[in-house]
Parts: C-alpha cells; structure tokens; sequence
C-alpha cells in the first residue's frame, strides 16, 4: 500500500521546483538563432576562399565572432531555466559577436574595392527578400562555394543585420518578463511564501476541527451525566 502522504509532499515538490524554474526557450526554433548557424558556416568558408591562410588574424577573428553569436544564444537559453538575468547577460554578449562580425565584412568591401549594395542597388531588394524568408543553412550553403567575395559579404552583413534587430526585440520581451516575473531568487521566495500560506490554512482547519471534536465531546460528556443522574 503507497504512503499516500508521502506522495502527495513528492507531488508538491515537483510543483514548487516546476514554479521555480522558467521553461527552457527552444533556441533552434528561433529565427535569429537559425541565421546565427548560416553565418558561422558562411563566415568559415568565407575567410577560407578569401582570406589569407597564414598571418590574417582577422579569420580568426570572424569564425570566433560567428561561433560566439551562436553559442551564446544556446548558453543563454539553457542558463535561462534558472536565471533570466544571466541569459539576458548572455544574449548581450551574442549581439556583440554578430556586431563585431558586421564590422568585420564591412570593412572587406572597401578594403578590397568592392560595393556595398544598399537601397538602390539592383540587387538589394532581391538579397534582402531571400535572407529576410530564408533560415535554415541547406538554403545558402550551395551557394558558398558559388558567390564572390562581394556577394557573400553582403549576405553576411544582411544576416547579421537581421540577427541584431531580431535579437534586440527578443532581449526586450525578456527584459519585461524579469521586470514583471523576477529571477530565480523572486520566484523561490515566492514559493516559500506561498508553502508557508498553505501551511497556515492548513493548521487553521485542523484546528477548526478540533474545535467541532471538543464541542461534540463535551455535549457527549453532558448526555452520560444527565443519564446516569436520572
């Protein structure tokens, strides 16, 4: 026979740590997520077709700032089970990799006398519409080995553009849950307040009824008397 008691406490510890930590964020279903991916393997191939193989610390440079976006969005997120700050703090740190990356293609255009396609361009509405509708890695690596080196630095800055706006509004939802939810340490004082109010109904009612048992004791006491008087 199960200890029914037991049980239920087992039952009420799951719920308490279920209030305390946050749901973990699926990162691979997000969009800037998926662009982070496209630009690590773009930025990897890009600075092996382009740029020198010995002595450039700018390919290092790049594919650490690409690989930092990234990896920084999946750390934050699985950071953000127990603390919004430090994922927040985490997805900062992504924004600043990709921006890092975005000043790094835009300094080879110039560089190496090339165009930067802005409004205007007869290209850049095009490019724009395929990495603002396009995510997902298998939709730009057959193209890698294809594009110029001013084609795929100006797919890089578009990504990395789309990446830092989406993750600023991204970091601002979070920041709103912090402000409304607090982190880990409001919520486990909330927990504990709320134990305690349930404890304290709970006494309350058990006296409630010992009350009632007294009451009907004495009732009971008095019937015996008057029987036994008579």
């Amino acid at each position: 026979m199960q200890n029914k008691d037991h049980d239920n406490d087992h039952g009420s510890s799951a719920q308490t740590i279920g209030s305390i930590l946050r749901k973990q964020a699926n990162w691979k279903k997000l969009w800037f997520y998926q662009k982070t991916v496209v630009l690590y393997q773009m930025t990897y191939v890009f600075t092996r077709r382009f740029l020198p193989k010995y002595g450039d610390r700018t390919v290092d440079q790049m594919v650490q700032a690409a690989r930092s976006g990234k990896q920084n969005i999946v750390e934050g997120s699985a950071d953000g089970m127990t603390s919004m700050e430090l994922e927040i703090k985490l997805l900062n740190v992504a924004r600043s990799s990709i921006q890092e990356l975005l000043e790094d293609y835009e300094d080879y255009l110039p560089a190496h006398g090339l165009n930067k396609w802005n409004v205007g361009h007869p290209r850049y509405d095009t490019m724009l519409e395929y990495c603002r509708t396009h995510n997902y890695l298998s939709d730009y690596e057959r193209f890698f080995e294809k594009w110029t080196d001013e084609e795929m630095a100006n797919v890089g800055i578009t990504l990395c553009r789309m990446v830092d706006k989406m993750m600023m509004t991204y970091q601002e939802k979070k920041v709103n849950e912090f402000t409304t939810d607090g982190g880990i340490r409001e919520r486990m004082t909330a927990a504990r307040l709320g134990y305690r109010t349930n404890q304290r109904e709970t006494i309350e009612q058990l006296q409630q009824q010992m009350d009632c048992v007294r009451q009907e004791n004495e009732k009971l006491k008095q019937l015996i008397k008057d029987l036994e008087d008579s």
